[in-house]
């Protein structure tokens, strides 16, 4: 188990509708796309990381900080899509996908979500989930798991629906996501999916297809960063995170 490799890949691309050049964000003198990456150094079950972007700003603030950088295509519509070229020419068993905008990725969540695949063959991908109460957030991807713990659905409306039940628990996506190497190269040629276009989520492709997707779960409170009001939760949030000083 310990003989099969492990990386990490960070798709970020500098364009951003809600919060332009969010990669490069200040959180307490270093780039959000910086914290990112030295958090994800920070795990014990992957052998390397890189920093998947068509970006020379990104480039040059990761190498300056000593990291690894796979320059991708300036087309890909999905972080997936990076995902799979950066990962094109990777010698790796398992390929962690962490979002850019992940500035509070926990390490030990992405050595739960490579233990997941080393412990079961079966596994091509999993995906991290926590409990979430926020209502009408079309910004996070919620999801609902069956009864051996893989995920049925994906879904920017409120999935299970409250219509009649009050406060129905609800799970959000956490995106760390393992996939096997194989599988990945696979699922970046496969064709949008319907669910796909009309949800602008990628992870239902694979649904659509009739493979599954493992839920890992996890406590979080973390979050992806995506307006100017996320930037400022996490900037008060990091600094009282156990990793903040290891990253500085």
């Amino acid at each position: 188990m310990s003989q099969r490799k492990a990386v990490v890949i960070i798709p970020s691309r500098l364009e951003s509708s809600r919060l332009p050049n969010k990669a490069l964000a200040d959180i307490h003198g270093q780039p959000m796309i910086v914290h990112v990456y030295k958090r994800c150094m920070l795990a014990k079950s992957v052998q390397e990381v890189y920093v998947a972007t068509d970006s020379v700003k990104i480039q040059k603030v990761i190498l300056g900080c000593g990291g690894k950088v796979i320059m991708t295509s300036a087309h890909h519509e999905t972080g997936s899509d990076r995902l799979a070229e950066a990962a094109n020419n990777l010698d790796a068993d398992i390929i962690v996908n962490v979002q850019g905008d992940e500035a509070l990725v926990d390490p030990e969540y992405i050595d739960k979500a490579v233990n997941t695949l080393l412990s079961d063959p079966n596994i091509n991908i999993g995906l991290l989930v926590c409990e979430f109460k926020k209502r009408n957030s079309p910004s996070d991807i919620k999801v609902v798991t069956n009864e051996n713990n893989e995920i049925m659905y994906l879904s920017r409306s409120d999935i299970p629906s409250n219509s009649r039940t009050n406060d129905a628990p609800m799970l959000k996506a956490y995106h760390i996501v393992p996939f096997r190497r194989d599988f990945l190269m696979k699922y970046s040629q496969w064709e949008k999916g319907c669910l796909e276009k009309l949800e602008f989520n990628e992870y239902l492709r694979i649904l659509e297809k009739g493979f599954s997707i493992k839920a890992i779960p996890v406590e979080s409170d973390a979050l992806s960063v995506d307006t100017p009001e996320d930037l400022e939760y996490v900037r008060r949030k990091i600094l009282k995170d156990k990793y903040f000083n290891l990253t500085q």
